[in-house]
């Protein structure tokens, strides 16, 4: 009798934290101009993204450029969160800026009735969300193109959500090693942020990075909604392999996926779906092959739309 009682009780907790967490997140991954495109290649998103969020259990939709805000807004209900990858696009007026800016707000006002709705940005995406929060283009010119560093964490970081799951092994090596690899020229100065008050409110740093000559910031999250950035690329260790600056070893991969499950597990906190089976299929990446690109570009594959 106490068996039977025993597994009905496991049987319930089982059914009410399932039925708090959804168990199929669907994530968009926001395109980009192509630099020269070509019939049909007009807009471009590089697969490292997709196979990121796919290895945490995450299927994605890709978020075309120069929709309109009505499509983005139905698409916004039907997706469980949002990535802005890195890239060239402008952070300031682009097909990538306008779409960004639009899921942006929509999130804001979200999360602001109890609707969690996360945001992630990487490299250009870390940098349009600080133009997004601060309205400004305050971003400073550093020595970071293609170089692997090892985190300076602030205090905010052992209990910060994105990291308050990595082993302290792993975070160790994070800060002992160069395992997050950087390919912007452009950052946000340490002194930059302590000096603007919309970024000091909105997120709080969890670390940081210099090139020697200038201190940046390089890791953020919100300090009252789901939004998160990196200066660095998680995805490129597991996925990426055309430049030797990108580091490989277990560690470097071990990055790739606890940063790739916690934002899922952000994901799995909404509940938006699409109208129909039918919908969710149509909007799937799996509609889309991958190119392979080769050892000119930075990316092994990429999809082109």
């Amino acid at each position: 009798m106490m068996l039977l009682l025993f597994c009905f009780c496991l049987s319930c907790l089982t059914f009410c934290s399932s039925a708090n967490r959804n168990d199929r997140p669907i994530i968009g991954v926001l395109a980009q101009e192509v630099y020269s495109p070509k019939p049909n290649q007009t807009a471009v998103i590089a697969a490292s993204y997709v196979k990121f969020l796919e290895s945490a259990g995450a299927r994605v939709v890709p978020v075309m450029i120069n929709q309109t805000p009505e499509a983005y807004k139905t698409l916004f209900n039907s997706i469980n969160g949002i990535l802005y990858p890195g890239g060239g696009a402008s952070i300031i007026s682009s097909g990538y800026e306008r779409a960004a800016k639009i899921f942006y707000e929509l999130a804001i006002q979200a999360n602001k009735r109890g609707d969690y709705f996360p945001v992630w940005g990487t490299c250009l995406g870390f940098e349009q969300l600080t133009y997004l929060t601060s309205g400004e283009s305050i971003l400073s010119h550093t020595n970071t193109s293609g170089v692997s560093l090892p985190l300076s964490f602030t205090n905010e970081a052992k209990d910060s959500k994105m990291f308050k799951g990595f082993p302290a092994e792993l975070m160790a090596d994070l800060a002992s090693q160069p395992l997050t690899e950087n390919s912007h020229k452009w950052s946000l100065a340490v002194l930059t942020y302590n000096t603007n008050e919309d970024l000091k409110k909105f997120y709080k740093v969890l670390s940081t990075n210099t090139d020697g000559t200038t201190e940046f910031v390089s890791t953020v999250e919100a300090y009252d909604y789901p939004i998160y950035g990196t200066q660095w690329h998680p995805e490129k260790n597991a996925f990426e392999w055309t430049r030797p600056y990108i580091a490989h070893s277990p560690s470097a991969v071990k990055t790739t996926f606890y940063m790739a499950e916690f934002f899922v597990s952000e994901a799995r906190k909404n509940f938006h779906k699409f109208e129909s089976e039918e919908e969710e299929r149509k909007a799937l990446i799996y509609n889309y092959s991958p190119v392979y690109t080769g050892p000119n570009s930075s990316f092994e594959q990429v999809y082109y739309f």
